[in-house]
């Protein structure tokens, strides 16, 4: 099994995500893209010792993009990476932004 600092890249903080925490208790996280539910699960539950209740990945793939530079236009893509929706259980919680 994998090292936990490897399968967690790192915390997403959108609106989104912020409004998903509060409301279901669930952390979105930017994983390893060769990561799986289990080293996930372990990951979460090692690292900040919480209780982890489940696990969802999803598979986000690179939009196309676009810039001009002097030569002309290039095409390319932006990164493709592995995101991980982890539900925690009632009693636990995660603090990423300290107040202060």
């Amino acid at each position: 099994m994998r090292d936990p600092r490897e399968v967690v890249i790192e915390p997403i903080l959108t609106e989104k995500a912020l409004r998903i925490q509060e409301e279901s208790n669930q952390y979105i996280f930017k994983v390893h893209k060769n990561a799986n539910k289990i080293e996930v699960k372990y990951a979460i539950a090692k690292r900040f010792n919480v209780g982890v209740k489940s696990v969802r990945i999803v598979n986000v793939k690179g939009k196309p993009r676009q810039r001009f530079t002097k030569g002309g236009r290039v095409s390319g893509f932006t990164s493709s990476y592995k995101k991980a929706f982890v539900t925690l259980d009632e009693d636990s919680k995660l603090d990423f932004i300290e107040t202060t």
